[in-house]
């Protein structure tokens, strides 16, 4: 008889995590969830149905999240405030949500006896560096106060595998994309914003000249890296990269969207936004390393995956 395996998702309503709990759960793993719902949706969890234990409430609620962590083996703490301009506009709130929730799931899993902590970091560490690849042994020039938020909780995983011997693993997400994937918020990702605009007939927005370039990574190669970091051996009080492993124009970007979509618009060249880095590039090679990690998902068969999924569940705006 296998034993139990029991996984904490914080954030398991949002976009990442509720892709990770119907992982975990397709692969034998019961899975508890702690989010707010503030951005979150119990939609998501819809395939996971009643399999899936719910906590409504806060990271920063050491009662709630120590009650969560109860039997817990492993945490997958996805829970944040993930924007740059939202952090640029509020520093003190996403400060308190990004640096001390993470502290605080930290903290509460030491108590616990939790075997290991895989933290979401983020790649807006690097900052603004020339060098491409991006290589986890570059010194971190964060440009935002979400990308030092999420720094500074790298820090605190790698302080708590140190000094208390709570394993840890820091995955730095390299612009994560897929279904379920909120084209509604304000701070929207560029994926579903352009999908959306194109079935609608309207013009995207880029921000800048859309030379910058990205490394896109599908869901699917995210929740991957997540399962794999649960478990490698000498993955422990690490940082590492979680790429697609290419480096994609916004405008290359549009291109592969209106060929998906058969849409013709032009986009609109807005200023550059503050905080925004120029280019990104994951280097895999430490990842590949102490994980086994490597994209399964290249980005023109991820759009069409997820552009799929938007006609289908009605998440397009196109009219009837």
């Amino acid at each position: 008889m296998s034993r139990r395996r029991l996984a904490l998702v914080t954030g398991g309503a949002g976009f990442i995590g509720s892709h990770l709990v119907d992982r975990l759960l397709a692969e034998g793993w019961e899975a508890r969830v702690l989010d707010d719902f503030s951005s979150g949706r119990e939609d998501n969890l819809a395939e996971a149905g009643h399999r899936a234990e719910i906590y409504k409430g806060d990271v920063r609620d050491a009662d709630l999240v120590a009650r969560a962590l109860r039997g817990v083996e492993v945490v997958f703490h996805q829970a944040a405030v993930p924007s740059v301009p939202r952090s640029i506009a509020e520093p003190v709130r996403t400060h308190d949500v990004n640096v001390n929730g993470t502290l605080n799931v930290l903290e509460q899993a030491r108590q616990a006896g939790v075997r290991r902590v895989v933290y979401a970091a983020s790649s807006s560490a690097y900052g603004n560096t020339p060098t491409l690849p991006k290589v986890e042994t570059m010194p971190p020039t964060p440009m935002s106060p979400y990308a030092l938020q999420k720094y500074v909780g790298e820090v605190y995983c790698r302080l708590y595998a140190e000094l208390y011997g709570l394993e840890t693993v820091a995955l730095r997400y390299f612009n994560i994309f897929g279904p379920r994937q909120n084209p509604d918020s304000e701070y929207a990702a560029v994926i579903p914003r352009f999908v959306r605009a194109c079935l609608r007939g309207e013009s995207p927005r880029i921000h800048g000249d859309g030379e910058q370039t990205r490394d896109f990574t599908f869901i699917a190669d995210a929740v991957s890296a997540n399962l794999l970091a649960a478990d490698a051996p000498r993955a422990s009080g690490h940082v590492m990269n979680v790429g697609g492993g290419a480096r994609t124009s916004l405008n290359e970007l549009l291109d592969s969207i209106r060929h998906i979509t058969g849409a013709t618009v032009a986009p609109i060249h807005e200023p550059a936004r503050e905080g925004d880095v120029r280019d990104s590039l994951a280097a895999l090679d430490r990842a590949r390393d102490l994980i086994g990690y490597a994209p399964a998902v290249d980005l023109r068969e991820g759009l069409r995956r997820t552009f799929e999924s938007m006609r289908s569940q009605g998440k397009t705006g196109e009219s009837a």
